[in-house]
């Protein structure tokens, strides 16, 4: 008869995997997981622990699993620190341990050092342990660990050697200032209905010229190629590659050599959607992207020159299959609308190897497109530069991607099978968070050399001079929900954080680029000290930011290494915020569980400690207008001890509507909502150089930041 598993032995389990079995929540109270929670977050992660037996054997086996193999599956160092290194052998077996080098190839040798550490019995066999010291000094970049046996045979892994932090951006003064935007609701008169890569690199013209150094977007993240694609830039099907939602067809080279009538067709289609852009409606993706894809197809077919076939060629191969792959899914989503068949399901299927071969011509169409939206991508961030911006685009990573897409499909071993990624509850979303998303495996990240994670990051960061990471501690506990649980029901799992931030700063210092972390909500102090500590910057919004007694922090006492804003994506803007409208928005979708007069009264009264700042500053009168609060809000965190400031667009256009409302779905509009001003007229990108709003915020805003307060 089958036991259930002992508190103490599931608990000794869970630690073993990194997996929580308590934790501390928003309010300061320590609660305990259920057992039910562990035992499923453990089965998504490959271990049985649905018994007493198994979950013993499984404590067993974890011990013993670095003691079966040579080499760790991979190894990730950081520079100016040692690092002991393991070898595995034999006992009584001589081995010696080696890095090669990946540039030059050659081999550097490192030292043995004593290690008392007994024999062990694994499998019947008697395994000793030798222990290599990994110096400081090894040069940036992925190597190759090759350890070697007396008798001859050779074992290798990957051996990555990261910095210890981020060299500082140089800076003229103290700060540097740049603009955010939702680029999918930021159009002109061009676009195709929906925000693209030309007004992109239109937007990047007008605020460099107005003197900022970055302009923060959305994530540009791969959404649903066919049927209905995901408003939410958060919910990609992958994170490595680009949605072709956001190519400007015309700017594509081969569309200059379309004949007549397909000149014809490509005006045809785009008059409708250039229209649509003029008018304040909720953005309609599927129909943008059915009408633009028409459009693709022509400009696919025009014969490219010899030059551009040559370099979509090479795009091609230095993507290698990860592109492929991603553009078989593609291609098999067109074939399959209503979902993949059985045989279907997995990328290494016999099946799916013929149907490589027989929709050749489709995955070619779907590579080309991730090379056209790669092109114009790259113009963008050269149009960011050539305006004087100092750094340019600010991309966006996203926490995680859609349960049924293409990462999930070609790397399954990746993802957790079972239960999602969220977020417990805090004072802003009392019932928690589900994202819907499927987690990492920690463990084959490291099987893999974290392979995915550096192909990602590298290929974000490729026309980006920073990337903001989305919840950023998910780099080092994520809150995993079992499948059938409420979002509060789950636990956190933790990662290898040193290894996956020591990743991302060698992808990041190889790009030259600066990272931020978005470090909100129920973060560990510690947590940030790393991040602070690695040259990583954080994140400050306005309406989180408190000092002691509860009123907002003084700018003086902003953190230096953050980016500091007013407000973020997920709150509606300033002049909705100042409005009450984000208490008035959750309480008609029933997303609070206080009082709605209690929440009200509060949000009054930091309406209230608010303006008092602001007069302590003397940034406004006794009886301030909405404008006049949101210039001032500015002009307070133009005066932060930040390293960055950012300007939100829908702010300095005096819109009101929030474009994401947690915790909804279908309930609001999240990420549908096109620019408009407060008089809900849309603003186009032609319109912001000379809209008022605009002007007069970034007059007030520069003046309260100081002159010359420039990257060098």
């Amino acid at each position: 008869m089958s036991v259930s598993p002992s508190r103490s032995t599931l608990t000794e389990l869970a630690s073993a995997y990194g997996v929580s079995t308590q934790f501390w929540g928003y309010d300061g109270r320590q609660r305990d997981i259920a057992d039910k929670v562990l035992i499923k977050v453990l089965a998504a992660m490959g271990v049985d622990a649905s018994t007493e037996e198994a979950s013993s054997a499984a404590i067993v086996d974890r011990e013993l699993d670095e003691w079966r193999r040579v080499l760790p599956p991979s190894v990730v160092h950081r520079q100016n620190s040692e690092k002991t290194i393991y070898a595995h052998v034999p006992a009584g077996t001589r081995v010696s341990l080696t890095v090669i080098l990946e540039e030059s190839g050659k081999e550097w040798p490192l030292s043995q050092v004593e290690d008392w550490t007994g024999d062990r019995q694994v499998d019947g066999e008697q395994i000793g342990r030798a222990s290599f010291l990994a110096p400081g000094d090894l040069p940036l970049g992925w190597h190759t660990l090759r350890a070697t046996l007396e008798d001859g045979s050779i074992a290798e892994c990957a051996f990555a050697m990261t910095p210890d932090r981020l060299d500082e951006p140089k800076i003229a003064t103290s700060r540097s200032w740049g603009v955010a935007a939702q680029l999918y609701s930021v159009r002109s008169s061009k676009s195709w209905g929906i925000g693209d890569f030309s007004d992109l690199a239109d937007l990047n013209a007008v605020f460099g010229h107005e003197g900022a150094d970055f302009l923060q977007i959305n994530p540009v993240h791969a959404a649903e190629p066919v049927g209905h694609m995901s408003p939410s830039p958060y919910l990609p099907v992958t994170r490595r590659f680009v949605n072709p939602i956001y190519i400007r067809p015309e700017a594509i080279q081969e569309a200059a050599y379309l004949t007549g009538p397909q000149r014809s067709l490509l005006d045809w289609g785009g008059e409708e959607k250039r229209a649509s852009s003029l008018r304040n409606e909720y953005l309609d993706r599927d129909e943008v992207w059915e009408t633009k894809r028409q459009a693709l197809e022509i400009i696919f077919g025009v014969p490219r020159t010899f030059a551009r076939q040559a370099a979509f060629d090479k795009y091609r191969s230095e993507e290698g299959q990860g592109l492929t792959d991603f553009a078989l899914w593609c291609a098999l989503c067109e074939k399959y609308p209503k979902g993949f068949p059985e045989n279907l399901q997995t990328v290494r299927s016999v099946y799916v190897a013929r149907e490589r071969r027989e929709l050749a011509d489709r995955i070619e169409f779907w590579s080309w497109l991730q090379w056209v939206a790669d092109e114009q991508l790259q113009r963008a961030q050269e149009s960011a530069l050539a305006a004087g911006m100092n750094i340019g685009i600010c991309a966006d990573l996203a926490v995680g991607v859609h349960p049924l897409g293409a990462d999930v499909w070609s790397l399954p071993k990746a993802f957790a099978r079972g239960v999602t990624v969220g977020a417990p509850a805090d004072m802003y979303n009392q019932q928690g968070q589900d994202w819907s998303q499927p987690p990492w495996r920690p463990n084959y990240l490291a099987e893999s050399a974290y392979q995915p994670l550096r192909d990602m990051i590298r290929t974000v960061l490729r026309h980006a001079g920073m990337l903001r990471v989305d919840h950023i501690a998910g780099f080092f506990r994520l809150w995993w929900i079992p499948n059938g649980h409420m979002a509060s029901e789950g636990t956190y799992v933790n990662y290898d954080h040193e290894a996956m931030i020591g990743i991302m700063l060698l992808e990041a210092h190889r790009a030259g680029a600066i990272l931020v972390g978005e470090d909100l909500g129920t973060v560990e102090p510690w947590v940030r000290d790393f991040l602070k500590a690695r040259g990583i910057y954080g994140t400050s919004v306005f309406w989180f930011e408190k000092e002691e007694d509860g009123k907002p922090l003084r700018p003086e006492n902003y953190r230096r290494e953050v980016l500091a804003s007013v407000n973020t994506h997920d709150l509606p803007p300033a002049a909705g915020y100042i409005a009450g409208e984000h208490v008035d928005l959750r309480e008609r979708l029933g997303l609070l569980e206080q009082d709605v007069e209690t929440v009200r009264a509060e949000a009054r009264e930091e309406l209230n400690q608010t303006l008092e700042r602001l007069r302590e500053y003397d940034l406004v009168g006794e009886n301030p207008t909405e404008r006049e609060i949101v210039e001032a809000l500015y002009a307070y965190i133009a005066q932060a001890s930040s390293t960055f400031v950012s300007v939100s667009l829908v702010d300095a256009v005096g819109e009101r509507r929030a474009q994401n409302q947690p915790g909804t779905d279908q309930e609001y509009p999240n990420w549908r909502v096109p620019l408009a001003d407060g008089t809900e007229e849309v603003v186009l990108v032609g319109d912001i150089p000379s809209h008022a709003r605009v002007t007069s915020l970034l007059d007030s805003f520069r003046h309260a930041l100081g002159d010359d307060n420039r990257l060098l």
